[in-house]
């Protein structure tokens, strides 16, 4: 059999170049390989979206027609929304129990998000507990794997120690989850720093061609080539950093070398990125408008399905759980 994989994102804006070169392309390979569980995760969104929910249901219907248009197949994958699973958040609630607070406090993600996002105010229950629900996302499939990054180990640590503590107090039943090692690529944004939707500095994947060429027009460039004529440095430069995922090798490879002897300009070599990002997508909007126009309502179908699919399996987790914490016979 194969071994149960999962994977979850939250609904909070639309898809970007760096979900579609991190998170997209690693999921087309999973459910190859994997018994997939990939889920919206819409009470997630709220951990940090909670003034501003009224998109979430938009941007849900959105994320799965991504999904789809990228090569997400129902048939292959079990696509589920996690808010129609009221048996996560049971099992946060039990975990919740049973988990430490010093376990969530030295979270490195917690700390990190509290830096990045200080316009908001995350000082709240939900998003120092997240870690739990996220342990009650992965328990409840009782899945075998999760692809991650080799800065989120520690987070899916977490997990596993939850599981582990669950075992230890009531006998072994969930498992403890493996880190599957997956490379998700740093794609800068217009800005320099990580694409995020948060930054303000995405590129996103429904973005019309013109969009995308202001955006990239207006990209950073190389911070020490001050003048046309200085020889530039690609390797620091984010503009040469998305040539290296839109544009063919030697092409690229070119673009390089006349960067360094100031044979181009940033210009120009920002209108060449912005036409091979635009030939790059072209197939994937089509796909999506495709869908669209064939079946409105795709999402939802898709949604409903992938419900009826888990429900049976989450269903009996919680009675194991319940049963094994003394609250059911």
């Amino acid at each position: 059999m194969k071994k149960r994989a999962l994977t979850g994102y939250r609904p909070t804006g639309y898809l970007h170049l760096g979900h579609y070169h991190g998170v997209l392309k690693n999921m087309l390979q999973l459910q190859e390989n994997y018994d997939c569980y990939f889920f919206v995760a819409d009470w997630h969104a709220l951990t940090t979206d909670y003034e501003d929910p009224v998109k979430i249901s938009d941007y849900t219907r959105h994320l799965v027609t991504d999904w789809l248009a990228a090569g997400i197949s129902p048939e292959k994958a079990t696509i589920y929304r996690q808010s129609d699973l009221p048996e996560v958040a049971v099992l946060a609630l039990l975990f919740g129990m049973i988990t430490p607070l010093g376990w969530l406090e030295r979270n490195p993600t917690y700390k990190e998000q509290l830096r990045e996002l200080k316009k908001r105010h995350l000082q709240t229950y939900g998003f120092l507990g997240y870690p739990v629900l996220q342990a009650a996302d992965i328990l409840i499939v009782l899945a075998d794997v999760v692809p991650v990054g080799e800065d989120q180990v520690p987070h899916l640590e977490l997990t596993r120690e939850i599981a582990r503590r669950f075992n230890s107090l009531y006998g072994n039943y969930f498992p403890e989850p493996e880190a599957l090692l997956s490379e998700f690529p740093r794609i800068p944004g217009t800005d320099g720093r990580k694409m995020s939707k948060s930054y303000d500095n995405a590129i996103y994947l429904t973005d019309s061609p013109e969009t995308i060429r202001t955006k990239v027009a207006g990209m950073f460039t190389d911070p020490r080539r001050i003048y046309r004529k200085d020889p530039g440095h690609p390797e620091e430069c984010p503009v040469f950093a998305l040539h290296q995922f839109h544009t063919e090798k030697a092409e690229a490879e070119n673009i390089k070398e006349d960067c360094k002897k100031a044979l181009i300009g940033c210009k120009e070599c920002k209108a060449k990125l912005a036409e091979n990002i635009i030939e790059d997508l072209c197939p994937f909007q089509e796909r999506r408008r495709a869908i669209i126009e064939k079946a409105p309502d795709i999402a939802e179908v898709v949604l409903n399905e992938g419900l009826k699919k888990v429900k049976p399996l989450v269903e009996k987790v919680i009675t194991e759980t319940e049963t094994r914490m003394g609250l059911k016979k």
